[in-house]
């Protein structure tokens, strides 16, 4: 459509004085891979910027903020962004590493909306059936409550922030878990029905940027599994799975028809040797609830008895289903000679000074070196039935070894997770055999190609149905 030219002029006027108002906050993590992708980001959009003429936006680490253990669950710096950003901007625009960003388009995006009122703007996801991972929130019907997709970014007004900003103030956050971030950020924003909902923004995308569908977008998504050269040999994964006798006959059998010829070398710990298995018994009893017994003598195991040149560990369940196919993969991108701690990132008592924990079901992922720091540091079990991912949590954030988070690791079921979540997605793991078939669950989403030979036979199955 014709536009004159003064009038184009008159727009460009506003986008440009909008700009230098929004502060974009990258949700970065310090390890060397993802530092460096959030760096990247940055200096494109200081580049589009530039590229525009005017004054340059805020563009912040979240990493890189107030060496706060929790900054990564974005609540308790609202005061901060307050204080900092809240008389001389309008929009605080979170984004994720891989989230891609078209400048004019965002701020053609935010101008259609008044900056003076409050506003909590983002790609809606929603759950179709309620959910473990989010306590069953609004059971009746889940599908009324909508919260951010983080890959497509997300903004908060300034009057919103400062609102956020004068609670935390009163009432600090009470919440001990951590449990999935933009599920519980929607919630304390909504404040039971007192807040704003989150208001869906059809250009906030997570199209890839090569898709036709991105004409709209202001943001787009890099959706590929990472690959940084040559995939991981299968020589250099060494994978643990924790098991015990009860589930010998029953959960086994399902690894053994999955994921296990991926693995070039494993091994089933168990309170039983089974030579069928084989299982190892590692000399210590299972437990009913938490297995760090069982979990740290792997690791001692691990750096003692297996060979000095296998630089990564993974710690599975019996009930995890994991694709160590794209696992290789998506190791090419990690320094093994750095102390890496990788899987599903989980918090507990961050608002108060807790620490950052690997959920154990999605997997944890141990380069060797980190091994050998958390053993040398004595750091060890408070019972033998203590929760072993959460002490493994704690005991690296005493040694100032960050967690490192990968959403493609989940500690649930595929049913659990919005559909629109995954749809951008090249899952690693998954967990649990609850109410499904786990064979299917593993041929359907994570098996090295969409179609995969069982039995003799073809088989391929519709994302849609589980």
């Amino acid at each position: 459509m014709f536009m004159p030219p003064l009038l184009s002029l008159n727009l460009l006027v506003f986008w440009f004085t909008e700009l230098k108002e929004i502060v974009f906050i990258i949700q970065s993590q310090s390890n060397s891979f993802h530092s460096k992708r959030a760096e990247d980001l940055k200096r494109d959009i200081l580049k589009q910027a530039a590229d525009l003429g005017k004054e340059l936006p805020t563009v912040l680490l979240i990493h890189q903020m107030n060496g706060h253990e929790g900054a990564w669950t974005i609540l308790p710096l609202m005061r901060d962004f307050s204080v900092t950003y809240g008389r001389n901007s309008s929009w605080i625009f979170f984004c994720e590493e891989d989230t891609r960003i078209q400048v004019v388009k965002l701020l053609e995006t935010l101008g259609r909306f008044d900056g003076s009122k409050e506003w909590f703007l983002g790609k809606a996801l929603y759950d179709e059936e309620s959910t473990i991972i989010h306590h069953y929130a609004f059971a009746e019907n889940p599908t009324v409550f909508k919260f951010p997709d983080f890959a497509a970014g997300w903004a908060l007004s300034i009057p919103l922030v400062n609102k956020l900003a004068k609670k935390l103030k009163s009432e600090p956050l009470k919440s001990d878990f951590t449990i999935d971030l933009k599920h519980e950020i929607a919630l304390y924003i909504w404040q039971k029905g007192e807040g704003p909902h989150l208001t869906p923004v059809p250009e906030f995308c997570t199209y890839d940027v090569n898709s036709y569908k991105v004409d709209h977008c202001a943001t787009t998504f890099s959706n590929f599994l990472p690959l940084c050269g040559e995939p991981v040999k299968k020589e250099d994964v060494f994978v643990a799975v924790k098991t015990c006798q009860k589930f010998h006959g029953d959960r086994i059998p399902v690894v053994k028809q999955t994921w296990e010829r991926e693995a070039a070398l494993i091994e089933y710990y168990s309170d039983y040797a089974d030579i069928s298995i084989p299982t190892i018994d590692l000399g210590i009893p299972n437990t009913d609830r938490g297995h760090c017994g069982k979990t740290f003598a792997i690791l001692e195991r691990f750096l003692n008895h297996s060979s000095s040149r296998t630089p990564w560990l993974v710690i599975v369940d019996d009930d995890t289903l994991i694709s160590i196919f794209r696992l290789r993969k998506l190791l090419s991108c990690y320094d093994a000679n750095e102390p890496v701690f990788l899987g599903e990132r989980y918090g507990y008592g961050l608002g108060t000074g807790g620490y950052s924990y690997i959920t154990g079901g999605g997997g944890m992922v141990f380069s060797r070196i980190a091994v050998q720091k958390l053993l040398a540091s004595k750091c060890q079990c408070y019972s033998m039935d203590a929760p072993d991912d959460m002490v493994l949590g704690m005991c690296f954030s005493g040694l100032g070894i960050p967690i490192t988070h990968s959403p493609l690791f989940h500690q649930a079921r595929p049913m659990d997770y919005p559909k629109g979540y995954l749809s951008h997605q090249i899952p690693v793991s998954f967990h649990k055999h609850w109410n499904i078939d786990p064979v299917k669950v593993y041929f359907t989403w994570l098996a090295p190609n969409t179609e995969e030979s069982l039995n003799g036979k073809k088989v391929g199955y519709n994302r849609e149905d589980l």
